[in-house]
């Protein structure tokens, strides 16, 4: 089967408007440019962005010699309730905004002629999300052709079947008999093919299951993600007239890529990997890409997953959402596992145009989807059917529960189903707190009408669900969350639910763990969601008891949305702690929206014993004692960095973080002071600043010196850099440009402030931000504020042979910074 780009020669507008509309290349995000105002219906869920409807347009060209063969296009993401049309007819609808689908077009194209794809993409019904969806057609899009007599799409199914020998099932189905020629060969670290170490030939009636040894197997894991291809060739058995038979007609090539290994999951083992232990080291992720909003590009994906492992993360949870397709492959690659979630919502509505109204019809089919999408990916280990959604406490839901995690293993055996339950939500919902329900999302949703509209001003909403949670979170803290999940009506109104999956997903339920693997000695307990400040206990709990198989934090990334749940704010970057419009993300990142690790990401390799150094972090000098804005999800706000102008003589709180008895501090060579570490992996002292080095020593039991780390303050004169995180980029490829205020080597001066304005040659800006929660510029400018004296710019290379270096410039009015990034041409490329 061909695979064509399809992502080109769009255009897009929005609903009822006049004209052509603006040209565009998909992916695509229709929401990332709109207004924020108080107007939004999404209000704090969105980001205060408004929403429309948007019409996506193409003409396109279809050879007569298509005509007989198989053609269909492939949508990885359209947000949401989309409609399709071909030449006029309606091809396709689907509601849900992560699905990935296909039309097929048999009966709608005009062969040797110009056709035209419409789609309609609706986000005017709002709300209908409780974080930033995007919207549009915010995935690529494919064309696909092939004889009449193909492999079906998504038509061949790999499983490893053992490690020891390395034996391999393929189911191969076609539409018609004929003969299958299979090729099985390792991939090298670059992607490219090596020589084949399987060769097989095979009849086949429509439906082949073959099974193949491989020799000297490679098996895939996070510490070695070794990967293989699958080369299926098929020649039909019918024979094609004669004047229509050409070598690319009358047979059909597909290739699957796809790893040697078997999860595990039992009560001596816990979760295994080819028969070993892994411990889940998981960081909860939103689907947008920062800056640049819901656009899924493969650059954005894998940068995503390269700054989560980098930083001691082997798993990922895609929340709430099914993930794209460039995700799963970069996690294949890099050996990320994922925990892939369906949904946020089954059938009590969340918001008052959300999913609800469309799950029982198409629960199955979406899930379907997402099983197929997964199937053939190494790195996916897990399903998740849901998240906090409280019908997991009602006997309807606890059924359903059963029958979705029944159907999945239906659709596929090979992998464990959970369900991410707050379980103190559970408890609260059941006696009537915060309760969700159609009535109340519908009276938000018109009360939103009518203040859009100019009527009366409405009350401030009741929070409900996940919002009351989070909202008793930020006034009563992480640890009142945690000891409310101990109570026993909590186990009552979860436990029946539990009982009907794989594995039990605890949303903010640690302090539950011991008590529960006494009292459930079959369950499987999964940290489904949990708060930064319990790895620790997480990691010491889990090395002793294998049931408790991993944590996966809120959140791993910043994300957009939800604004401000996880942020600790001042005045100076937020001007008030409102939460309205002006603040854009949510802030509860171990690692923030430009992709920097914060010192909470620190914290978590220290707990998860991934560093042997002390990690030293500084919550900002200049606001030493001022109060900032309230969150549960964030555990602290240092950073690492003693460079902090002005504040000579201010108090410090430095925090240090190491795996040792004892941690001393040193100033200027000067011992500070030093503190014991039992039970914890963290200690802060107070100190007077001064510029200098700051320097930490962690000790082991017996006093003697494991290792050292040091801060140096930034020196006098202040330069601002331009500074690509990769040399190359391919033709039309993303590159990421960290824009910094630094001293001559480099250091970071996080007090330093600027508007910067950027301009780029031979390529094109597509995003711009900070990392700061509250941002009234939002990311679609030339110019932005920075944080702590950082920004990050991305800019899409130019293309076509004998393109220049993509040139990036950027200036605050007083300092320039400049860089300039190679293209790298594959032979790809010069074809």
């Amino acid at each position: 089967m061909r695979k064509l780009d399809f992502n080109r020669g769009w255009t897009y507008r929005r609903d009822r408007e006049e004209g052509a509309g603006k040209e565009i290349r998909l992916p695509h995000d229709a929401m990332i440019s709109e207004q924020r105002t108080e107007d939004s219906a999404g209000g704090i869920n969105t980001g205060w962005f408004e929403g429309f409807d948007y019409i996506y347009e193409k003409e396109f060209d279809v050879p007569k010699e298509y005509e007989g063969q198989y053609v269909s296009f492939e949508f990885e993401g359209i947000y949401h309730n989309a409609e399709v049309y071909l030449n006029g007819k309606k091809a396709a609808f689907r509601p849900y905004g992560y699905s990935d689908f296909y039309v097929d077009a048999a009966g709608y194209l005009k062969y040797g002629e110009k056709n035209q794809i419409r789609v309609i993409a609706r986000n005017a019904d709002q709300p209908n999300s409780r974080w930033y969806s995007g919207a549009g057609i915010y995935r690529p899009v494919w064309m696909y052709t092939a004889p009449a007599g193909h492999i079906l799409t998504n038509g061949i199914r790999i499983r490893t079947l053992s490690t020891d020998p390395a034996m391999i099932e393929a189911e191969i189905r076609t539409t018609c008999a004929g003969e299958l020629n299979i090729q099985i060969m390792p991939l090298a670290e670059d992607g490219k093919a090596e020589p084949a170490v399987v060769t097989i030939s095979e009849y086949t009636d429509g439906a082949a299951v073959i099974q193949a040894e491989i020799p000297d197997a490679r098996l895939w894991s996070p510490d070695t993600p070794d990967l293989y291809r699958l080369r299926a060739e098929f020649s039909p058995e019918y024979q094609l007239p004669v004047e229509t038979v050409s070598s690319d007609r009358d047979h059909d090539t597909e290739e699957i890529t796809f790893g040697l290994r078997i999860v595990g999951w039992d009560t001596e083992k816990g979760f295994s990997i080819n028969g070993k232990r892994v411990i889940l080291r998981g960081a909860c992720i939103h689907h947008d890409n920062g800056v640049l909003g819901a656009c899924c590009y493969p650059e954005a994906e894998e940068r995503k997953v390269r700054l989560l492992k980098e930083n001691g993360y082997n798993a990922i949870r895609s929340a709430h959402n099914p993930c794209s397709k460039a995700m799963l492959e970069a996690c294949d690659r890099l050996g990320m596992l994922v925990m892939d979630e369906f949904v946020d919502v089954w059938y009590i509505h969340k918001t008052e145009y959300d999913y609800v109204s469309y799950f029982e019809e198409w629960w199955k089919q979406d899930l379907k989807d997402m099983v197929r999408k997964d199937y053939n990916h190494p790195c996916v280990v897990m399903y998740s059917t849901g998240n906090e959604v409280s019908e997991t406490a009602q006997p309807k839901g606890i059924r359903l529960t059963k029958k979705m995690t029944e159907y999945l293993h239906h659709l596929d055996r090979t992998r464990p189903v959970t369900c991410g339950v707050n379980i103190f939500f559970n408890f609260l919902s059941s006696i009537g707190f915060g309760v969700y329900s159609d009535k109340k999302a519908k009276k938000e949703a018109e009360k939103a009408e009518k203040n859009k509209a100019g009527g009366p001003n409405q009350k401030k909403k009741k929070a409900v669900g996940s919002q009351f949670f989070n909202d008793l979170a930020g006034m009563l803290g992480s640890g009142f969350m945690k000891t409310g999940a101990t109570f026993y009506g909590c186990d009552v109104k979860t436990r029946d639910a539990f009982a009907n999956m794989d594995i039990a997903g605890y949303n903010y339920g640690i302090k539950r763990y011991r008590h529960d693997l006494k009292k459930y000695p079959d369950r499987l307990i999964l940290g489904s969601e949990t708060f930064c400040s319990d790895a620790y206990e997480f990691w010491e709990m889990a090395k002793k008891n294998p049931r408790i198989i991993g944590d996966f934090v809120w959140a791993g990334i910043d994300y957009l949305g939800e604004v401000g749940v996880g942020s600790w704010e001042y005045s100076d970057y937020a001007p008030d702690f409102s939460h309205g419009p002006g603040w854009i993300t949510a802030g509860s990142g171990r690692i923030d929206l430009t992709g920097k690790p914060l010192a909470e990401a620190g914290y978590t390799k220290t707990a998860f014993e991934l560093t042997d150094r002390p990690v030293i972090a500084v919550r900002p000098v200049n606001h030493t004692d001022e109060k900032h804005s309230p969150s549960a999800w964030k555990m602290t706000n240092a950073v690492e960095s003693w460079s902090w102008a002005g504040c000579e003589g201010k108090k410090a709180y430095v925090e240090v973080y190491a795996r040792a008895a004892k941690i001393a501090l040193f100033l200027n060579g000067r011992l500070i002071g030093s503190r014991e570490l039992k039970n914890r992996c963290d200690t802060t002292f107070t100190v007077e600043y001064r510029p200098g080095r700051l320097e930490a020593a962690a000790y082991d039991a017996g006093g003697r010196e494991i290792s050292r780390s040091a801060l140096e303050t930034a020196g006098s004169e202040t330069v601002l850099r331009a500074v690509p995180e990769r040399k190359n980029v391919r033709p039309a490829g993303l590159c990421f440009i960290r824009l910094q205020y630094t001293d001559k080597a480099g250091t970071v001066k996080p007090l330093e402030r600027g508007i910067l304005r950027v301009n780029v040659t031979n390529g094109e800006l597509l995003g711009l931000g900070n990392g700061c929660p509250y941002n009234e510029i939002g990311y679609c400018e030339d110019k932005t504020d920075t944080y702590f004296g950082e920004a990050l710019a991305v800019v899409r290379a130019a293309e076509g042979t004998g393109a220049r270096p993509v040139v990036v410039e950027v200036t605050d009015g007083k300092r320039t910074g400049l860089t300039e990034i190679e293209i790298e041409y594959s032979a790809a490329d010069s074809e």
